[in-house]
């Protein structure tokens, strides 16, 4: 008889310490995957841990009275007023413990929550119903209370070390000491309830049933979020290999940055800034791999990037460890490292990249440069196949000789417009800016136009608005464009018509819209556009437009073309709008 009367006391004990520890082991499972997650599921994680662990206390109460044959199992309302009590203190202290970088002493302030919510969980169920006599034992609580707390902080601190079995040590240190804090207090408390019904092993059979639903519904509980929490940490550590292998084995750089410091560089990494060994990076601060020209320009925007979570991507130049310069692409994006937050980076190597649009453009250079060498021979050919042959007539004695030289010169002529024309095209030179309103310029333009609008049974109707039109350019340049434009639409035009022009101002810009009652433009001449020696028209060089479009681009506007054949063609050149400086001072 004695043999089994010792026995269920250490049975019990022993099955207390077991739901403390298990239901502590999950809490911090909960918790850690808080972490792993980078806060996503934040409130199921949170309220998921704090209902473990308030429930396994729970039931560990009831088994841990069963210790002492003496000890009343009392069953009352207080019981489910002191589960709420532990469940809602052990989320305030998890919602602490989250708050890294925000709260300086965040440990010290969840332990000291949770204790204090263990420490009413104990002494208010046991003092909840009526008393009849009450010793107690202060130096007994003062020390349950102080073994409360010391378990509580480092279980939480070394549940956030880089140890190994971390979370099963903590879940001992906690889990023993509160089954040590309830037994304690058993001893710091001797109390004589009013109405109170001992529950003694001979009475054990009678209330046997209530026992097991306790203990059996927490015990479920927590088998439950036990399992849940095996199959989610199950499932996140098979995508952190995943994402391991994927970072491990791409042939992109992918780093995380601590501050402005490296925390971490894969192998990729590595080869890029030709490092041997990964000491050779981390730690060090990532300005002495950018040139010094970007190093504000970073800084702005990796402080942004707090606010704005991600960037597009972006070309950045770095320079490797033995000073080559890379040009690369990168992505930028917060994360966490070591639970803190940082900068995770994705950086590209489009050096080579670079090299081969580089090639394309020079080729693209010689490719232009030969149609346009192509096309200036043949145009001057011709006058020149002209003026020799007018020569040899000359030479030979024959008559006539005034008309041989009007013919050459107006062969002359025609090679002095295409040499004048290429100039344009050649490198910018040296023009005086002024403050012009486009509509003078149009009104000029229309005046010196009309007479020949008129000749082909031609009117020209223009819009010019009310208000100033503003731009700051080169007066004749602009014209320029405006005569080849509609002189193009005149000679388009042979069975007359009439001639739409229409200024207006649209946001910072300035349109002019130009509009013919031509055959209009089929789609692949549209694409030839601009191009040198590309015309439709009979006697035409094709460096009307290429001209024109060159000195739009030059007054950072642009050129818009649409046609539709039968209907007509319309010309619409934007060019920036911009106040004289006399306007904006008068202005202020």
């Amino acid at each position: 008889m004695n043999s089994i009367m010792t026995f269920w006391p250490v049975f019990f004990l022993l099955l207390a310490l077991l739901i403390s520890i298990l239901a502590s082991y999950t809490m911090f499972n909960f918790i850690g995957n808080l972490k792993r997650t980078n806060g996503t599921f934040r409130q199921f994680w949170l309220a998921g841990g704090a209902f473990v662990f308030g429930v396994g206390l729970w039931a560990k109460h009831f088994v841990t009275i069963l210790v002492d044959e003496n000890e009343p199992l009392i069953f009352t309302w207080v019981m489910p007023v002191a589960l709420m009590f532990i469940i809602f203190f052990s989320l305030m202290a998890f919602v602490m413990l989250t708050l890294d970088g925000v709260l300086k002493y965040r440990l010290l302030i969840g332990s000291s929550i949770l204790a204090f919510g263990v420490a009413i969980m104990n002494y208010f169920s046991v003092l909840g119903p009526e008393i009849k006599n009450l010793e107690d034992n202060p130096n007994f609580i003062f020390l349950s209370l102080v073994l409360l707390f010391i378990g509580t902080y480092f279980s939480f601190l070394l549940s956030e070390s880089a140890y190994r079995y971390r979370k099963l040590m903590a879940s001992l240190l906690l889990g023993g000491s509160v089954v040590l804090v309830q037994i304690i207090g058993k001893k710091a408390l001797h109390i004589e309830y009013v109405n109170g019904t001992y529950l003694t092993f001979d009475r054990l059979n009678e209330d046997i049933n209530l026992m097991a639903l306790i203990v059996g519904v927490g015990a479920l509980l927590i088998l439950m979020s036990t399992l849940v929490t095996w199959y989610i940490d199950k499932r996140l550590n098979q995508m952190d290999e995943r994402y391991r292998l994927l970072v491990e084995n791409s042939l992109d750089t992918i780093a995380i940055l601590k501050g402005d410091r490296w925390g971490f560089v894969n192998v990729a990494g590595l080869r890029m800034f030709e490092a041997e060994m990964d000491s050779e990076l981390l730690g060090k601060t990532i300005y002495h791999f950018l040139p010094a020209k970007d190093h504000d320009a970073i800084r702005e925007r990796l402080h942004n990037l707090v606010f704005t979570g991600s960037s597009k991507p972006i070309e950045q130049d770095w320079l490797t460890l033995n000073g080559r310069v890379l040009h690369t692409e990168i992505v930028e994006t917060m994360t966490t490292l070591d639970n803190e937050p940082a900068i995770q980076v994705i950086i590209r190597d489009i050096s080579e990249r670079k090299k081969n649009e580089e090639l394309l453009i020079n080729s693209e250079k010689l490719y232009v440069a030969g149609q346009l060498a192509a096309g200036i021979a043949h145009e001057i050919r011709n006058p020149l196949t002209s003026l020799k042959g007018f020569l040899q007539l000359i030479a030979s004695g024959r008559k006539n000789n005034n008309s041989y030289y009007d013919i050459m010169n107006a062969e002359l002529d025609r090679i002095e417009d295409i040499v004048s024309e290429l100039l344009m095209l050649s490198k910018p030179q040296v023009y005086e800016l002024n403050y012009q309103d486009m509509r003078v310029m149009m009104r000029d333009t229309v005046t010196l136009l009309e007479t020949q609008a008129i000749l082909h049974n031609i009117a020209i109707e223009a819009e010019y608005g009310t208000d100033p039109l503003w731009i700051y350019g080169v007066e004749n340049q602009v014209k320029q464009v405006f005569i080849n434009v509609i002189k193009n639409a005149i000679e388009a035009m042979i069975d007359g018509g009439a001639i739409s022009i229409k200024l207006s101002r649209e946001s910072d810009g300035v349109y002019v819209r130009i509009r013919d009652e031509g055959p209009g433009i089929g789609e692949d001449q549209l694409a030839k556009m601009g191009q040198p020696f590309y015309t439709t028209k009979e006697k035409g060089t094709g460096l009307g437009l290429m001209v024109s479009y060159k000195i739009v681009d030059n007054h950072q506007g642009k050129i818009d073309v649409k046609s539709e054949l039968g209907k007509g063609t319309l010309f619409e050149i934007m060019l920036p709008f911009r106040y004289p400086d006399a306007v904006i001072k008068k202005s202020s």
